[in-house]
């Protein structure tokens, strides 16, 4: 009788959850069978979730409960606190595993190259992000001294770090939030938060439903100037085709025509400003310079030559995210993506990486929702399923389950499971019941992994 397909996930966030929920419900999960094994180098699973996503979402942390029924399925296993390719190699996982996906997302902030960004008080929005989400690899303070600040970018990720800084600590405090990042909060002395985009309002990148939440709170004022409303035939035909669109320019027109309310904390979101340079003495933020862009026509716009310089204190550049390099992997170091076909992992030469994919932002850059990684991992699957149907899958050396839990001891790797998940779970939600709050995130990784039973 045939062994099951035996396949490796590096990287147990949803990208990866979702490509395993993908190889059990093919046709090769019922006969000959498959065996998924995740691999994380965080101790907890779910990624982006736990350490992307603002912790006054709990909608969108709500896909938990999705990813869970994946990881709760017999033929899946976790391995966390296993670290590519430190803990394993590639080299290690073709000796254990059929085939090999890469789900490792996107972390680190993409560069913006403009003067300035190196001064004291100009911050990547990742790390910020990481502080908050309570990562165990950052550090456990944050300098929050600024009373003005900027937040660089219109997507997602600018409204959650815009919202975090102008929230208070208290607002904040029912969520999962740890001490250390409450703490930090209580000394936020941020009362004005500028939002700055270089196009216009339909070339805004907010969901409707995140960019609408901004005004759900009792201390934020969200401030929009009529004169950034604004729109070309460009504009007019993106609206058309993009209901998101349309319902974000829709929302960002009606705070433009209304009277300025007496909330203690204003939130201001500009368009058609380019950051230019951030300005500074003796080595620290005190500004930022901004040039007036227009529309074209195209829903492009160009520099119209007025620079404006805005006296602020801090500027956190929310321009993206940029996936790590993988050691032994090709590397498109212009998109930081890993070159693919259909899921393919391609070397130079044009050839596919024999038995090796990629899913999710890895492979196509950190764009998109969350949900929108589904049906890249069942691409992915797809061409791996499609390559052993055909044979072109290698064979590995030592196939059997029980040789990943030895090779990891050998190692002395101390890794967590699925099921030391479930303690770790329960620990965090016994540290919030005494305060009335669902859970309170651990933060320190050797706490992380006493609570899992690593």
């Amino acid at each position: 009788m045939p062994r099951p397909l035996r396949v490796a996930i590096v990287g147990a966030g949803p990208a990866g959850i979702y490509a395993a929920d993908a190889l059990l419900k093919s046709e090769v999960a019922a006969e000959p069978g498959v065996s998924v094994d995740l691999f994380e180098r965080m101790p907890a699973p779910f990624g982006l979730i736990r350490y992307g996503v603002a912790p006054d979402h709990p909608r969108i942390k709500g896909i938990v409960t999705a990813l869970h029924q994946v990881l709760d399925k017999p033929q899946v296993r976790l391995f966390g606190n296993v670290d590519y390719p430190t803990d394993i190699s590639l080299d290690d996982l073709r000796s254990l595993y059929d085939a090999v996906i890469f789900s490792t997302g996107a972390t680190a902030d993409r560069e913006l190259r403009i003067p300035g960004v190196d001064l004291d008080g100009s911050y990547g929005a990742a790390d910020f992000v990481s502080w908050y989400d309570g990562h165990p690899d950052v550090p456990r303070t944050w300098p929050l001294h600024a009373e003005k600040v900027a937040v660089l970018g219109v997507g997602n990720v600018a409204l959650d770090v815009a919202r975090i800084l102008a929230k208070t600590a208290d607002e904040l405090l029912p969520t999962e939030i740890p001490p250390n990042v409450h703490e930090g909060l209580k000394a936020n002395k941020a009362l004005e938060v500028h939002v700055f985009g270089r196009r216009g309002p339909a070339q805004a990148k907010f969901s409707p439903m995140e960019l609408r939440e901004l005004d759900h709170s009792p201390n934020i004022e969200v401030i929009v100037d009529p004169e950034d409303i604004d729109y070309d035939a460009g504009s007019i035909q993106t609206r058309r085709g993009n209901k998101q669109a349309d319902m974000v320019a829709k929302t960002l027109e009606n705070w433009a025509i209304r009277d300025t309310g007496d909330r203690p904390h204003k939130l201001y979101l500009h368009f058609f400003e380019s950051p230019t340079e951030i300005l500074g003495t003796d080595g620290k933020v005190t500004g930022l310079r901004t040039e007036r862009t227009a529309l074209d026509g195209t829903g492009n716009v160009k520099g119209t030559g007025k620079h404006t310089d805005w006296d602020l204190g801090a500027v956190y550049r929310a321009v993206g995210y940029l996936s790590d390099k993988l050691p032994k992997l090709p590397w498109d170091i212009d998109s930081g993506t890993v070159p693919d076909q259909a899921g393919r992992v391609i070397e130079e030469s044009g050839n596919h990486l024999r038995s090796t994919y990629v899913t999710g932002w890895i492979r196509r850059g950190p764009i998109g929702l969350i949900g929108h990684t589904k049906g890249d991992a069942n691409e992915t699957v797809a061409s791996l399923l499609d390559d052993y149907a055909s044979g072109r899958l290698h064979t590995p050396e030592t196939p059997a389950p029980e040789a990943v839990d030895a090779f990891l001891t050998e190692r002395d790797v101390r890794f967590t499971t699925w099921e030391g998940w479930y303690k770790l779970d329960a620990a965090e939600k016994a540290l919030g019941t005494p305060q009335g709050r669902e859970r309170v995130k651990l933060v320190e990784r050797e706490d992380m992994l006493r609570e899992s039973g690593a």
